[in-house]
C-alpha cells in the first residue's frame, strides 16, 4: 500500500467507561503518510457533543481535550460532512478497498468494536492489548 489513512476519534468517557451507544465523538484527527512516514496531509476538528456537554475530568485528562475547546467546536452533523470533503478529497492519494484496513486500540476494540466498523471498508482490523495499557504487553490482531 503506498500510502496510509490514520483516523483517530476521541469519544467522550468517564472512569470505567460508558457503553458505546451513550459516547459521543468530540475530535476527529486523521491523517495520510506514505510509506516513508512522511504526512502528505491531516485534519483535524474538535466536535461538541450533544447528550453530555461538559467533559467528566477523567475525559479531559484522558484525552487532554479542555472543555473550552469543545465549548468552541460544531456538533457532530456540521464536523462530519468536512471530514467526508476531505477524504474525498485525498481518494486519489488513497484508495479504499479490500486493501484498506482501520485498526484500533483501546476498550472499543476490547469490547468488540468491530459491528460499528466505519464503511466503506470492507475490512476492520481489530488490534487488542491483553495488558491494562495499549501501549504495553502482547498484541494479537483478528480480522472483524
Amino acid at each position: 500500500m503506498p500510502h496510509w489513512l490514520v483516523i483517530d476519534l476521541e469519544a467522550t468517557t468517564d472512569d470505567g467507561g460508558w457503553p458505546l451507544a451513550e459516547m459521543e465523538i468530540i475530535e476527529i484527527g486523521a491523517t495520510l503518510v506514505n510509506r516513508e512516514g512522511r504526512e502528505l496531509d491531516h485534519f483535524q476538528r474538535f466536535v461538541r457533543p450533544l447528550r453530555r456537554p461538559l467533559l467528566t475530568l477523567f475525559c479531559r485528562e484522558l484525552t487532554h481535550i479542555s472543555q473550552a475547546q469543545i465549548d468552541s467546536a460544531a456538533p457532530l452533523g456540521e464536523v462530519w460532512p468536512l471530514f467526508e470533503r476531505w477524504l474525498a478529497n485525498i481518494g486519489s492519494a488513497w484508495k479504499a478497498g479490500p486493501a484498506g484496513a482501520t485498526t484500533t486500540v483501546g476498550s472499543w476494540s476490547r469490547t468488540g468494536g468491530n459491528s460499528a466498523c466505519p464503511a466503506p471498508w470492507a475490512w476492520c482490523r481489530i488490534s487488542t492489548s491483553s495488558s491494562a495499557s495499549p501501549r504495553r504487553g502482547a498484541w494479537s490482531d483478528r480480522w472483524a
